[in-house]
């Protein structure tokens, strides 16, 4: 272990955690313009530094999952090695196996998974769509007349129950009935000790009613005091932790209305920063974005949740989102979907059997500098572990980089050059990523 993961900044024996460990500094922020979405032509994107007790998160930057603590087919140290700053896990599956309290005696998520950096968890907010409705998205490009506050994923179980205290979920593993609440969720999340953390929050679809919506909006704000207390009550109790900051997320699906007030709830309440969430239409992802923007203090960081479409990154990085995350990259990889300047398409096309070029001749990451698209498609075809972490560790590496260059060309001013000519290149021959 190394000592950032032994001695954390802001932990000292028999004190709570020291909240001045945790900070945010913006460097570079992209000047407004004429046809800047927030307001008065204000474009929110900047760049900036996390600072957190397991080092510092150059941002924008892309937020890999790990998911159950760890990068399917890929260990912490290849992660670091390919760029990635920060890691995220989702606390209602480490929640129900291991158990927060294993992770709490190993001395959190980072030294748990022997990773050297900063830590997010989730707060199970996302469990109550993805168990509730059944649905993996949030994002659709159309949903006009799909109203329907008993939607439900086609050959789904309601597996998620929301009242006013809480959420009753039904474990996918083996049906025992679990409960989450504000307090619930804050007490797992700070045993699992993530530099980074989420009030337990509703996440809706977007084909629920706007009655219901509005419901949700103002029973997320009340969750969401109840995480502040319980936030702060833990942090005073925990003694000799390393602060653990807390992040609000804004709901409110594709209303500007809901989203602004949302926004200036969340605003109001003693949260580190805010996570921009929930149900969101492509067509306005930026927008939705400037919207929460406008309402929101310039020194709190925005984590934008689960999206990683390239045109979606650009649209949300110009409008404000400083931090990003989702499973996509490795998912697709999985199945054989790799990203490219050029384009997302499939390494599994018969064309790549004898094609001894990497993957991708520019590329950087351990898979385009060892081995060819004809061995990571025999491996994929195969349904060999290594075909999975190879095609990850380039996916991976793509989003990374590609925030990593989004950040270089803010901070030197070339934003809009770039963003036209990577939207140009990867979108020329109708890649959907």
């Amino acid at each position: 272990m190394t000592s950032l993961l032994e001695h954390p900044r802001g932990a000292e024996p028999g004190k709570p955690g020291d909240r001045s460990a945790f900070s945010f500094e913006t460097i570079t922020r992209l000047p407004n313009t004429a046809d800047g979405l927030g307001r008065d032509g204000a474009r929110y994107g900047r760049t900036g530094i996390i600072h957190t007790p397991h080092g510092d998160i150059r941002t924008p930057a892309f937020v890999p999952v790990g998911t159950q603590a760890a990068m399917k087919g890929v260990l912490p140290e290849q992660m670091k090695e390919l760029g990635a700053q920060c890691l995220l896990a989702n606390a209602f599956h480490l929640f129900e196996r291991p158990g927060e309290d294993t992770l709490d005696l190993a001395g959190g998520l980072a030294r748990y998974m022997n990773w050297d950096g900063p830590t997010y968890t989730d707060s199970g907010g996302f469990q109550v769509l993805s168990l509730g409705a059944g649905f993996k998205k949030t994002l659709a490009m159309d949903v006009t007349g799909l109203k329907s506050d008993d939607v439900i994923a086609e050959g789904k179980q309601r597996l998620a129950f929301v009242d006013e205290d809480g959420v009753t979920f039904k474990s996918p593993l083996n049906g025992d009935e679990h409960r989450f609440s504000a307090e619930i969720s804050m007490g797992i999340q700070h045993k699992l000790g993530a530099d980074i953390m989420f009030a337990f929050d509703e996440l809706t679809t977007l084909m629920n009613t706007r009655s219901y919506q509005e419901e949700s909006v103002e029973r997320t704000f009340r969750w969401a005091r109840r995480c502040v207390a319980e936030h702060q009550r833990l942090t005073e109790a925990r003694l000799g932790k390393p602060y653990q900051a807390l992040f609000g997320v804004v709901q409110g699906a594709n209303y500007e209305d809901l989203r602004r007030r949302a926004a200036s709830q969340i605003a109001s309440l003693d949260f580190d920063g805010v996570g921009i969430g929930g149900a969101i239409e492509k067509r306005i992802l930026g927008q939705t974005c400037a919207w929460i923007c406008d309402e929101m203090p310039e020194d709190r960081p925005r984590h934008v949740l689960g999206i990683a479409a390239v045109d979606d990154i650009f649209a949300a990085v110009e409008n404000g989102g400083d931090t990003f995350d989702c499973v996509a990259p490795a998912r697709c990889a999985r199945n054989g979907a790799v990203f490219t300047r050029d384009g997302r398409w499939n390494i599994k096309r018969a064309q790549f059997k004898n094609d001894f070029s990497p993957i991708e001749a520019d590329c950087d990451c351990y898979t385009c500098r060892h081995y060819s698209r004809s061995y990571v498609d025999h491996l994929l075809r195969a349904r060999e572990y290594n075909g999975f972490t190879l095609a990850t560790i380039h996916n991976e590496r793509f989003f990374v980089r590609l925030l990593d260059e989004i950040r270089a060309s803010i901070d030197g001013g070339y934003f809009d050059d770039y963003k036209r000519e990577t939207l140009a290149r990867f979108y020329a021959n109708g890649s959907r990523g």
